[in-house]
């Protein structure tokens, strides 16, 4: 199972800043892979990649 990662280090690992996957989480345009029981989303990069590549695509 692949490691999954705080939304400051995924956006690192995309290169894009932290506030815009914060902010493309809160539209509902990338879900995270997890929700931490304190409220604190965490992803799985390749699937970020995934729903990603699938926004640019429509």
């Amino acid at each position: 199972m692949a490691r999954l990662l705080s939304t400051g280090e995924a956006a690192k690992a995309l290169s894009i800043d932290r506030s815009t996957l914060a902010r493309w989480h809160r539209e509902g345009k990338v879900t995270p892979a997890d929700i931490t029981a304190g409220g604190h989303a965490r992803w799985d990069v390749e699937d970020l990649r995934a729903q990603i590549r699938q926004l640019r695509q429509t």
